[in-house]
This record gives C-alpha cells, structure tokens and sequence, in this order.
C-alpha cells in the first residue's frame, strides 16, 4: 500500500467534515482564501494539544496574512468540541472518523513510532492556495515547533 505524497502544484482534495461544534465545513468553503489544513493524531494529547494552542495563538497574525486554519482528526465531533473548549480554541476542528480525507491527503499510513513501523494517522500540514491547489504539503511535521517553522516558510517569521 503505497501511498502517494500530494505536492506542490495538485490540486487539493475536496472535502466536506463535520465540525466540533455541529457545523459542517468543506473545502470549497473557502476557496479565494489561501487555507492552512493540518492532521494530528488525536484531540487533547500532549503534541496535539501543544500543536493547537501554538495555531491558537498565532492566529491573529496568520488570519490577517490571509490564512484560514482547520485542523481534522479522527476524533469524533463531541471530543473536538471538549478539546475547543479546554483550550479555548479559536478555529474550526474537523471530524473525519472514517478518515476518508486524512487518506486523500495521503496524512494516514504507514510511519515510524519509537522506532516501529506502525499504521497511523501522519502529523501533517498543508498550505492551500486561493485556487484549491496545494502550495505546501509537509509530512511528519513534529508537533513542537511547527507552527514557528510553518510561518518562517510562509515568510512570516
């Protein structure tokens, strides 16, 4: 099962997930904006948490860049709406339990953990254009640090 890596110049896949708080939003949605799609493991761990909070308080400046944030993970809505509320999150987290789209983004699959060769869901990000195609695509992102990392890419740091 050989997955293959989005890049550059694809076009993003097309999605619609329900939201932590009942809603339901699709990719489409924001198209004309350039949009920051990230994967994380599972709500209100360690990493993922860290990771969240860091797109939390950076957001400001990423939403006046241009930049929607999304985040998605396996996690069903209910979880995603206690993981927004403890953290006080301020952008929209997607429920994808089948993980139908963490597999068209190529952000589920094989990966090493502590130095194991195991199936699961890759930390990853994407920077998306106002057009739908990728700008960004990075996988095995590490959960500390990212967000920091992600900004001096974007010419933002």
């Amino acid at each position: 099962m050989t997955e293959t890596k989005l890049a550059p110049g694809d076009a993003a896949p097309e999605f619609a997930l329900p939201t932590a708080d009942g809603g339901t939003v699709s990719l489409d949605d924001f198209r004309g904006k350039r949009v920051i799609l990230y994967f994380y493991p599972a709500a209100m761990t360690p990493g993922c948490t860290k990771q969240a909070c860091d797109f939390r308080d950076n957001l400001s400046q990423l939403t006046d860049e241009g930049f929607v944030v999304l985040g998605v993970s396996k996690d069903k809505p209910a979880k995603l709406a206690k993981f927004v509320e403890r953290d006080a999150l301020t952008f929209p987290l997607l429920s994808d339990p089948e993980l139908d789209v963490h597999r068209a983004y190529s952000a589920y699959g094989p990966k090493k953990l502590y130095g194991k060769e195991v199936v699961g869901v890759i930390r990853s990000t994407f920077v998306i254009d106002a057009d739908g195609k990728i700008e960004q695509a990075l996988y095995n992102v590490k959960a500390t640090g990212h967000v920091a990392a992600l900004k001096k890419k974007l010419g933002l740091a």
